[in-house]
């Protein structure tokens, strides 16, 4: 007797009322969404030479001023080294501003310059268009199970990291 197709298989990890292949279809879209909204800022990004890394680090930063580059690490998951070459080409384009930690001369506070605040909107911008359309489509409810299916995904340890953005 052949298996079940995987498109209607039960997974083991997935409450009983998911099949497999609706979990991949989540996931497809997840990519895709994704992929579609970044790319609406990538042509934005290309003109002034920069990436999304670039845009990465300019979105939180506008989020937390005064983030320090620890937690910027933390936020980002990248190393050090990416960081540190990414945050020098901000700096040196002007769109960050650094300065010394108040109570800790070692931390390095970071926050953007007006040149960068205005970038950050200017990209925003495109992000929200895009973002306030799909929402405007799916409707209030779907938006708030959207919220919590990538709530759910956002490991427990990282929560407080994540939910404290809300207030930025």
């Amino acid at each position: 007797m052949a298996p079940p197709s995987s498109s209607s298989q039960i997974s083991p990890a997935s409450p009983l009322f998911l099949r497999e292949d609706e979990i991949r279809r989540g996931i497809e879209m997840l990519y895709f969404g994704y992929g579609a909204l970044t790319r609406s800022i990538d042509e934005g990004l290309a003109a002034q030479g920069l990436g999304r890394a670039h845009h990465r680090a300019l979105y939180f930063i506008s989020r937390q001023p005064d983030l320090t580059v620890k937690d910027l690490l933390r936020l980002l998951a990248i190393t050090k080294q990416s960081l540190g070459r990414v945050l020098n080409d901000l700096i040196d384009r002007g769109y960050i501003e650094t300065r010394v930690g108040a109570s800790d001369r070692r931390q390095k506070l970071l926050r953007l310059s007006p040149q960068g605040a205005a970038l950050e909107a200017e990209l925003f911008r495109a992000l929200r268009e895009k973002m306030a359309a799909a929402y405007a489509q799916a409707g209030q409810g779907s938006v708030t199970g959207f919220w919590r299916v990538l709530e759910g995904l956002i490991p427990e340890e990282d929560r407080s990291m994540v939910f404290g953005l809300r207030g930025g």
